[in-house]
């Protein structure tokens, strides 16, 4: 059996509205990342860029050892606020935000990111969730594969 081939980083740009698409979706967010195959940083917010992808392996080295194996996602929550990785598509990405975000939302749009990113020339499908228009692709919402849905995500059917 083959190898299967070795993921490819999305492009910067890719990654950077992505990366705009999460803050504009997620009100709570202070800051996030978005992490190549290989822990290089694709796109980041705030002055220091190159911090994320240190502070994300560390974070995540730190729970793979915790756990004896790879972890998929990590949630960290404070009373200063709180701090969320995630690993996907062969990609990672790591949030900080303000305190009592929901996980699960948050969680969800990372997810949905990076599945995004990965499959940028595979696939229409949106980055996000509802009906925002996503800036990386111009669809509306997320497909229903993406959303577990049978038909259109909103709206009756006549």
């Amino acid at each position: 059996m083959a190898d299967a081939p070795a993921p490819t980083a999305p492009s910067s740009e890719s990654a950077e509205a992505a990366l705009a698409f999460l803050t504009e979706m997620s009100p709570d967010l202070r800051g996030a990342a978005v992490l190549g195959p290989d822990g290089e940083v694709l796109a980041a917010t705030g002055e220091e860029p190159e911090r994320w992808g240190e502070d994300a392996a560390a974070l995540l080295a730190a729970a793979d050892a915790a756990e004896g194996v790879p972890v998929e996602q990590v949630h960290i929550a404070t009373e200063q606020g709180e701090v969320f990785a995630l690993r996907g598509e062969g990609l990672a990405a790591v949030s900080v935000t303000d305190r009592f975000a929901l996980a699960s939302l948050m969680l969800f749009d990372m997810r949905s990111m990076l599945r995004q990113l990965a499959r940028r020339d595979e696939t229409s499908s949106s980055v996000g969730r509802g009906a925002d228009k996503s800036p990386i692709d111009g669809q509306i919402g997320p497909s229903a594969e993406e959303d577990g849905q049978n038909g259109p995500s909103t709206g009756k059917a006549d």
